[in-house]
């Protein structure tokens, strides 16, 4: 009756740790797989460090998009009108990209602190800015002259 009862507790034991390290490495994974969301004010604050993946939005700086000579790479700047990031893309811009717009940047800061962008997206519409960006300009207290409609979910 003993050596039953000490078989079972064994595989009680050996079941919970099983779980609890199937636990450990999907909750590690998801940890690993988190696209976190910065305005440019917040970025200095995050402590993101240079192969982290993360997205970063606001509103491109009027004067600031410059297109290098080899005709695919863009440089320019992004604010939510506290903060200002330097932003780098190769790659063909969305049709809808250009100066005073909302846009939402993934990609990675390299060591000079130049965001080397790898997707960049632009609203839509004229009355449409990214839900990350209209709350890191209400946030930051920015204004835009675009009014930012309420979504409602029905």
């Amino acid at each position: 009756m003993a050596t039953k009862r000490k078989q079972r507790m064994i595989f009680v034991i050996v079941l919970i740790s099983g779980f609890a390290a199937a636990t450990a490495l999907a909750l590690f994974a998801f940890q690993k797989n988190l696209l976190y969301f910065y305005s440019p004010s917040q970025l200095s604050e995050a402590g993101v460090t240079e192969d982290q993946l993360f997205r970063l939005g606001g509103l491109v700086v009027e004067g600031s998009v410059v297109r290098m000579p080899d005709g695919i790479t863009t440089q320019f700047s992004l604010t939510d009108m506290q903060g200002q990031v330097q932003v780098e893309y190769t790659g063909l811009l969305p049709d809808l990209f250009r100066e005073g717009q909302g846009i939402v940047a993934q990609g990675k800061l390299n060591a000079s602190g130049l965001f080397v962008a790898q997707e960049v997206l632009a609203k839509h519409d004229e009355n449409y800015m990214p839900p990350e960006v209209a709350e890191a300009l209400k946030a930051a207290g920015g204004e835009h002259p675009v009014s930012i409609p309420k979504t409602t979910v029905e």
